[in-house]
């Protein structure tokens, strides 16, 4: 195990800069101009070293659609983002709704080696929303499942999701939900509003969403089970979430989730009827995004999860009815939050941490994600540098596919290195094998 001495940053982003020592997977000494032996020296230039970033919710579309994604770019992709753990989406091909699929992704996982992939179970067979799929053994298998979803579909039917929330709690584990009324989204290509009317797509009425989350903190509360919501879209989500959050006696665990994109983008976007633009739940207005921007700065939406969505070109570059919903997310994360959180002055350094690596690890129940930058504590680190500014290009990102809708746009803050248990994974833009 290699010794690294980081040189020069500051956590969290206070103070004046110190060294950083990290040694046999743990932070070994911190203290200014450390005179020690290492391996390796990196320069961090009084750049801010935070805890590794953990991505709640990433599609890396293995098994099934390897010519999108796999766990190998999808790796290489977090670790260049600062990310050390990710989960991996259900809805591959086939679902990953039994032991076999969630171990074939852990391992893979294992076997890379970049980062922490942690498979997500599917929640009903075949992400069909009628029976539940086998959550005890997905749970109890060497992948060691902690969340499960159906992400991608919503499970709809409220009896099949109050018994996914009876069994959460019963093995200790998270529910995501994708939370859409279907119903209500039939034929939907774009957010309910003007901009859909005026470019004459069906809409994507916010109640769709906002419903569903009403109901599962009901039953969340009704069972005292775990409830994750996932890409919070909607300022009435939001107040929903703010409501339920406020009841100290409402029982069940309830935390949720915003995207980056959802941070940054609205459906004025939708007039160029560009698919890349299209996602699920879509592009919302100028006052979703404010409303999710309050909600993440005041603790209402706990994390930012990327959902990390790759496709490829001709799944993309066709007619928007026939695009398939997604956009890429691992590699641009940070550049966003910096953009629409820290640059207005709503987030601070340790609030980039709190929502990208604190309360992601605490949500999943991961023991040495998150962790505090203290002697002792595990060294998963990402080391950033906060007054860079670099322009995307889909082209130069490491997944497979291209699809970013960042294409172009000059973001604030960028990685600079990122270390997996005390091992450099992603070093000014190469990664470490």
């Amino acid at each position: 195990m290699s010794r690294v001495l980081i040189k020069e940053v500051r956590p969290y982003g206070d103070g004046d800069a110190v060294d950083v020592l990290v040694d046999g997977e743990l932070i070994a000494e911190i203290g200014a101009d450390l005179d020690v032996e290492a391996d390796e020296v990196v320069r961090g230039g009084g750049g801010v070293l935070l805890p590794g970033f953990v991505d709640l919710h990433t599609h890396l579309r293995e098994p099934g659609r390897e010519d999108t994604e796999t766990v190998e770019t999808g790796s290489v992709a977090a670790a260049l983002g600062g990310y050390t753990a990710v989960f991996a989406m259900a809805n591959t091909d086939p679902v990953a709704d039994n032991a076999v699929i969630v171990e074939h992704v852990w391992r893979r996982g294992l076997e890379i080696g970049l980062v922490d992939v942690h498979p997500v179970g599917a929640v009903t067979v075949g992400l069909g929303g009628e029976q539940l799929a086998e959550l005890g053994t997905m749970a109890r298998s060497a992948a060691g499942v902690r969340m499960f979803s159906d992400d991608g579909k919503c499970v709809h039917d409220p009896l099949v999701m109050r018994r996914a929330l009876e069994y959460a709690k019963a093995l200790g584990v998270v529910v995501a939900q994708h939370a859409e009324e279907p119903r209500l989204t039939v034929g939907a290509q774009a957010h309910e509003g003007a901009n859909a009317a005026r470019l004459g797509l069906a809409g994507w009425p916010a109640p769709a969403e906002e419903s569903i989350v009403a109901r599962d903190c009901l039953l969340a509360g009704h069972t005292g089970g775990t409830l994750h919501v996932c890409h919070v879209s909607t300022a009435g989500t939001a107040e929903i979430l703010r409501w339920w959050k406020s009841r100290g006696d409402a029982g069940g665990t309830v935390s949720a989730e915003v995207t980056p994109h959802h941070l940054l983008l609205t459906d004025e976007l939708l007039s160029t009827y560009d698919p890349v633009n299209k996602v699920n739940p879509p592009l919302r207005t100028d006052e979703d995004v404010r409303a999710l921007r309050q909600a993440l700065a005041d603790g209402t939406v706990d994390c930012v999860a990327t959902d990390h969505a790759p496709h490829a070109a001709q799944d993309k570059d066709c007619e928007w009815s026939a695009a398939k919903p997604g956009m890429l997310g691992l590699q641009t994360a940070l550049g966003v939050v910096a953009r629409t959180m820290v640059e207005p002055g709503l987030l601070d350094w340790r609030g980039v941490a709190r929502v990208l690596s604190e309360r992601p690890a605490q949500i999943a129940g991961l023991a040495d994600q998150g962790r505090p930058i203290a002697v002792g504590e595990p060294a998963n680190l990402a080391l950033v540098d906060p007054d860079a500014r670099w322009t995307v290009r889909g082209a130069e990102l490491a997944s497979i596919a291209a699809n970013t809708p960042f294409e172009g746009m000059e973001l604030p803050g960028r990685v600079r290195a990122t270390l997996l248990r005390s091992r450099i994974t992603a070093h000014e833009g190469e990664v470490r094998r």
